[in-house]
């Protein structure tokens, strides 16, 4: 255990060593927020990969496999991978042509400043769930390997200590130069684990055939129009609902030209939707190597289900192996945790605190994203330490408020001329109205609330923008009528 801390620690020092390294490509915002948008394509698909490939991928999502089958996780990988192939085909050659820093750039240019502000603000709160996923995952990671002499929090409170001191650093660089370096521990990592777990579980076949007779591989729902809404409303909550996210535009946009942005997101979502099995079949060949463990956590229920190839692994596994593991988790989890963290400063820092404050030079503006930077991390460690939901449902929550709020706009200004800043504005004012009632006294209704909330707005873009226009259309040059 000693060797495994003291990897471990090494690790860390390594991934703070390169995000520090990284600061020397920052010479101003543009740099910090899109990595100048002079990434090749092997580094920008290593980004748009690494930003699902986290702790939801290998802790949460394998585990709800275990429990429920492919038909318990249509949002990820499935929905997560046709978010990405979404902006590839859709949305990356307008976002790139546009020449944005953030995805609030785009509702300013197309709608003027209330929409701009409204949208951030929904967007940056989307991402308390997702971040906060992150970081409980880095907390049971630590956890594990000391064995419960670091609690759950204190954990916590570590990793987001690390992720904060190397993303303030070189911003988008450290996270391009991290994801690369990152990716190849994942891959190398989960393979290898990967095939001591089926030499300990009879061979591949076995662990298939097991899964199979026991139902795992039921995809599509049974039973009503119930259980079909639910599973739209989940598949739709991240394919839909995580497309005018800063992270996924960040990524995107970081590369050195368009027809990269749109190749180096559909790999990334090649590589994504192949990979993110693996920790699936990992966590049901530990039900087939140790069923009286597994089986415990699974009836334990909350965050202890997350625990189960960590358990696997230090029980199961010799050192090396442990070592490969943990390491691969702590890639694929400070990976996405440190575009989680920099996606929400840059967007709030840009769209909300900047127009406050009127003109910035880039020196001001770089010190206020770093600002920004801690006051988020401080938020997101308080709604963590707080919430006891596991991390698939912390991000399948945190997409709805962006799929009601934020998606018809952009979708809209991209592709219909029509769409006008009141529609906007009422798209998703109204769309975030009727999601928060549905929620608070319809949560059980056949049709869940996300879905009523999406179709509200996307009602309240047509009337908004058909009605008589009492609001002044502000779209700017790029955007003009014609």
């Amino acid at each position: 255990m000693t060797t495994l801390v003291i990897f471990t620690v090494a690790y860390l020092a390594v991934t703070i060593a390169i995000g520090v390294y990284a600061a020397r490509f920052v010479t101003n915002a543009k740099d910090y927020l899109v990595a100048g948008r002079n990434l090749p394509l092997y580094m920008n698909m290593a980004t748009v990969f690494a930003t699902w490939f986290g702790a939801e991928t290998v802790l949460s999502v394998s585990a709800t496999f275990v429990q429920d089958g492919l038909g318990g996780i249509p949002a990820d990988p499935f929905g997560a991978t046709f978010c990405l192939i979404f902006v590839a085909l859709f949305f990356a050659r307008a976002f790139y042509r546009l020449d944005l820093l953030t995805i609030g750039d785009f509702y300013k240019k197309r709608y003027g400043k209330g929409v701009e502000v409204l949208t951030s603000l929904a967007v940056t709160l989307s991402y308390l769930g997702w971040t906060s996923a992150q970081l409980t995952a880095l907390g049971i990671v630590f956890n594990s390997l000391s064995q419960g002499a670091i609690t759950l929090d204190q954990g916590i409170l570590i990793g987001a200590m690390v992720v904060l001191v190397y993303t303030t650093m070189g911003g988008m660089w450290s996270v391009a130069l991290t994801d690369l370096f990152q990716s190849v521990v994942i891959v190398a990592g989960l393979i290898y684990v990967a095939i001591l777990a089926t030499d300990m579980a009879g061979g591949m076949g076995k662990v298939i055939s097991h899964a199979s007779a026991a139902g795992k591989f039921q995809f599509w729902p049974t039973g009503g129009s119930k259980e079909w809404w639910a599973f739209v409303a989940a598949w739709a909550t991240l394919a839909i609902g995580s497309i005018p996210q800063q992270d996924v535009f960040q990524r995107v946009t970081s590369a050195k030209n368009e027809n990269t942005a749109v190749r180096g997101s559909l790999l990334g979502a090649a590589a994504y939707f192949t990979l993110a099995f693996v920790p699936m079949y990992l966590a049901y060949a530990a039900l087939m190597v140790n069923p009286e463990v597994v089986n415990g956590l699974l009836k334990t229920g909350g965050r202890e289900v997350q625990l189960i190839l960590p358990t696997m692994v230090l029980l199961h596994m010799p050192l090396f192996a442990q070592v490969m593991f943990f390491g691969a988790l702590l890639s694929a989890i400070l990976s996405t945790a440190s575009g989680a963290l920099l996606a929400p400063t840059a967007l709030f820092t840009e769209n909300v605190v900047k127009p406050l404050f009127g003109q910035m030079s880039d020196k001001r503006f770089l010190l206020a994203l770093r600002v920004t930077l801690l006051f988020f991390t401080a938020g997101v460690l308080i709604f963590a330490l707080n919430n006891t939901s596991t991390m698939y449902e912390m991000v399948q929550n945190a997409y709805k408020v962006t799929l009601v709020g934020a998606f018809v706009p952009l979708a809209c200004g991209i592709y219909w001329h029509r769409a006008s800043t009141q529609g906007a504005l009422v798209s998703s004012l109204v769309g975030l109205a009727v999601w928060a009632i549905c929620e608070k006294f319809y949560a059980d209704a056949d049709v869940p609330p996300q879905m009523w909330g999406l179709f509200a707005s996307l009602v309240g873009m047509l009337v908004g923008s058909f009605a008589p226009q009492l609001v002044r259309d502000a779209r700017q040059d790029a955007f003009a009528r014609g």
